[in-house]
């Protein structure tokens, strides 16, 4: 049977299920995809993960950090976590990578 999620965790409040990703750091930001796409010769389908997971796991290879992102804190498309202040210190609706790593 083909599942959306990549992992289980059996949590004391029941199981997670999580999806590994790959986050790439670029201009003081970690971002990944938020969906899944599948295409034919004819066209591409983004598939978003709503309602069929809990969490992300997002690797980082240029950092080597690990990130859980709760799956209803994430935009449908794709998410960017902030590692860097950014240039004007826009803080308002930053999600900072710091609160979601996972320690060492």
């Amino acid at each position: 049977m083909n599942q959306r999620y990549d992992l289980v965790v059996d949590d004391p409040k029941g199981f997670l299920r999580i999806q590994c990703k790959t986050g790439r750091l670029k201009n003081g930001v970690i971002e990944f995809r938020t969906c899944s796409t599948r295409s034919n010769t004819r066209s591409a389908m983004a598939r978003d993960y709503a309602g069929e997971i809990d969490l992300f796991a997002v690797y980082c290879p240029e950092n080597d950090g690990v990130y859980l992102v709760p799956s209803e804190e994430a935009p449908r498309r794709g998410m960017y976590l902030r590692v860097d202040e950014s240039r004007n210190r826009q803080n308002k609706r930053v999600r900072w990578a710091k609160d979601y790593e996972l320690p060492a």
